[in-house]
């Protein structure tokens, strides 16, 4: 087993966690140590005893493991623990699905969980198997009925699959309008990434006043709101925020939210946001860049944004050109982080006043595509355009600069 996948107290806790914000009471766990998983129920035969006996003890209905478990896995605990068995995956889902509000976002829930759920569909649902002569239950998978029907469910989940993933599609034409319609209106895109409850909402609504539901739950937000920013009286731009990250995010998951997700590949800068009074903000910085680079992201302009600040000693918190320490809900920091945002967006820009001719009028309408233009002004000689230029744009119209300020 790889080190990432392996549980500690940490992982625990965040998995008691998860549990809580289901609507679940966490009423102990355990850990065990082995070199590798049992390949038929994940843990040994011991300590599965011992988690039957402590689940009888205190009446409990559900155990769920930290680790992906196999689909064979899954059906040898929930024989062997006598109740309901589930996987951090499977947990994470179903939060996600009591949580999206979007149509987009519950397509890509349904999606991530009809994938989840097609590998295991044997030994899952009770309508699939079929009653025996002496009127109990054969397992699924031998001839007859049982098969039969199990083949057609298949069948359906990866019609719906399809289904889905032509939904899907058809919401990423229709973002990807939308997207092209804010490149032609010259409006810069800025993202917010971050490990789930970092304060990506409350950071939001403290820059734009989005007015977004918050609170001290993981995954609190899992649809992407954008909303108008004014970094200065030049420039607005478009501030996203997007799904939490996590440890062991469900692959189907990651897949699924890619549509949310690939607004990242077309933001101007990313801010991934840090909770920095957590103990484990190091660890969770790491998986979230991991999940970056997964993503295709990891060379777009990015600035750390330590927050919860006013929780932790300054004398501990670290001093980089590429962070910014802020206290989203005091507001601390709030004015330095959009001076450092505009900084990197018009890194290189100059304001140059051009004197193009008529003949070269052509060139107003790119200008304004690729510039910030603050005057244009018709006179005898030709079109004068006073515009805020990135490095590319003053080179190649350096002939008509009429001054450079």
């Amino acid at each position: 087993m790889e080190p990432e996948e392996r549980s500690d107290d940490i992982s625990m806790n965040e998995l008691a966690s998860l549990l809580e914000t289901a609507g679940g009471i966490s009423v102990g766990w355990s850990l065990q140590n082995r070199d590798t998983p049992d390949p038929g129920s994940f843990i040994g035969s011991g300590k599965a005893k011992e988690i039957r006996d402590t689940i009888a003890a205190e009446h409990c209905d559900l155990a769920v493991f930290d680790n992906e478990l196999s689909p064979s896995q899954m059906r040898v605990l929930t024989e062997t623990l006598g109740v309901k068995v589930l996987d951090r995956s499977g947990l994470i889902l179903d939060i996600f699905a009591g949580r999206a509000q979007t149509r987009e976002g519950r397509l890509q829930v349904e999606l991530a969980q009809y994938q989840y759920l097609l590998p295991r569909l044997t030994g899952m649902w009770t309508h699939l198997v079929r009653q025996t002569a002496s009127g109990g239950r054969s397992p699924i998978g031998t001839r007859g009925p049982g098969e039969t029907q199990l083949e057609t469910d298949r069948r359906h989940i990866r019609r719906k699959i399809q289904k889905l993933k032509e939904e899907l599609e058809e919401v990423r034409r229709v973002r990807g309008t939308q997207r092209r319609q804010r490149q032609k209106n010259d409006m810069p895109t800025v993202a917010l990434v971050g490990y789930t409850n970092a304060g990506k909402s409350t950071l939001l609504n403290a820059l734009t006043g989005a007015g977004i539901h918050t609170g001290n739950r993981l995954f609190d937000t899992l649809d992407t709101t954008t909303r108008r920013l004014s970094l200065d009286d030049t420039m607005d731009v478009l501030l996203s925020d997007t799904v939490g990250f996590i440890r062991k995010l469900p692959t189907q998951l990651v897949a699924a939210f890619k549509a949310t997700l690939e607004e990242l590949s077309y933001a101007d800068v990313i801010l991934h946001v840090i909770d920095v009074s957590n103990p484990d903000w190091q660890q969770q910085v790491k998986i979230t860049e991991d999940l970056i680079r997964e993503l295709g992201v990891e060379s777009t302009p990015r600035l750390e944004v330590l927050n919860k600040c006013d929780l932790c000693n300054p004398e501990l918190l670290p001093r980089r050109e590429d962070a910014v320490c802020i206290s989203a809900v005091s507001g601390d920091g709030l004015e330095e982080l959009k001076q450092k945002v505009f900084a990197i967006l018009t890194r290189g820009e100059k304001q140059v006043t051009f004197l193009l001719p008529y003949a070269r009028g052509g060139e107003l309408e790119n200008l304004h595509n690729t510039c910030r233009v603050k005057e244009t002004e018709y006179t005898e000689n030709g079109i004068r355009i006073t515009a805020v230029c990135p490095p590319d744009v003053y080179g190649r119209l350096r002939d008509f600069i009429q001054t450079d300020e």
